[in-house]
């Protein structure tokens, strides 16, 4: 498989630095080439508005990374008063889908009941499936969260299965409709972090449970300082038996020294690279932007 090397949009909103950027983007350039994998990124710094994208418009699957998705959507709910995050919810046994990645189901294998903040955590920060499922059936299912991001204005995104079917054997391809942009999951990142989405205290919970992520740490994590706070979701997909990994995401947000924010997010798709390979790619690039952007006045 050739490498997609393709600079689809590079945007650059102060033209008095123009010429800051164009190091990381020649830097990033060197890490992807002659990979076996297409490798999209966006990259937008809160401090200097730069933005830079690589494959910038090219829809790629998104796997787990739209379980942040899905915690908006329910947030948004929580705001309108239908849902509380206090609420006790019950977690039945049948709503643990066998072989899906499942802290809930590894400790309450029976069910359990749970406060929807919990469930909301479990998703986000440990990457469970079946609590990704539940929300999406307390919400109508993934045509809803599709729905719900389009109304915030982001288009080039789309939510059609569920964690069950995405993850069924012989359902490869079904991966490939939960997909986005580059371009629109940088959108929903900044909407996300400039507080336009969710009330005070529901952006507080959300960023609070991803900077507790514990999946990817080496990825957008790996190189950066020893206490680097960071935001995050990530998104992993199975090998298939040509030994080609659909997708190994990562998105969020990165706080430099001067505590200023980074959102960055970087898939790599249809990799043969393997798994440690493609984590590699995602924590050098996250290393470069910040990097860059640490040491920028």
């Amino acid at each position: 498989m050739k490498t997609t090397l393709l600079v689809v949009g590079l945007l650059i909103t102060l033209l008095p630095v123009f010429g800051q950027i164009t190091p990381l983007q020649s830097n990033i350039e060197q890490v992807i080439t002659r990979k076996k994998a297409t490798v999209s990124v966006g990259i937008y710094d809160i401090g200097s508005r730069q933005s830079l994208y690589i494959n910038g418009d090219k829809y790629a699957p998104m796997q787990s990374v739209y379980k942040f998705h899905v915690a908006l959507a329910v947030l948004s709910e929580v705001d309108k008063g239908r849902f509380r995050l206090t609420q006790k919810m019950r977690i039945r046994k049948s709503d643990l889908v066998p072989d899906l990645h499942s802290p809930i189901g590894e400790a309450y294998p029976n069910g359990v009941e749970l406060p929807l903040s919990e469930i909301i955590r479990y998703m986000v920060a440990e990457s469970d499936g079946s609590a990704c499922d539940y929300l999406f059936r307390l919400l109508g299912g993934p045509k809803q969260v599709d729905a719900f991001i389009h109304r915030l204005g982001v288009r080039d995104v789309a939510i059609r299965a569920t964690e069950e079917t995405m993850q069924a054997k012989g359902n490869w391809d079904v991966q490939y409709t939960n997909r986005t942009t580059q371009k629109a999951m940088i959108s929903l990142l900044k909407l996300f972090y400039d507080k336009k989405i969710l009330a005070p205290a529901s952006h507080k919970f959300l960023w609070d449970v991803m900077v507790s992520t514990i999946t990817g740490p080496d990825r957008l994590k790996k190189r950066l300082p020893a206490g680097t706070v960071v935001a995050h979701k990530t998104g992993t997909s199975g090998t298939n038996k040509e030994g080609m990994m659909g997708a190994v995401n990562d998105a969020g947000f990165i706080t430099l020294p001067n505590g200023k924010h980074l959102i960055i997010s970087v898939f790599v798709t249809n990799s043969t690279e393997g798994a440690e390979a493609n984590e590699r790619i995602i924590a050098d690039i996250a290393k470069l932007a910040y990097d860059h952007f640490a040491k920028a006045k």
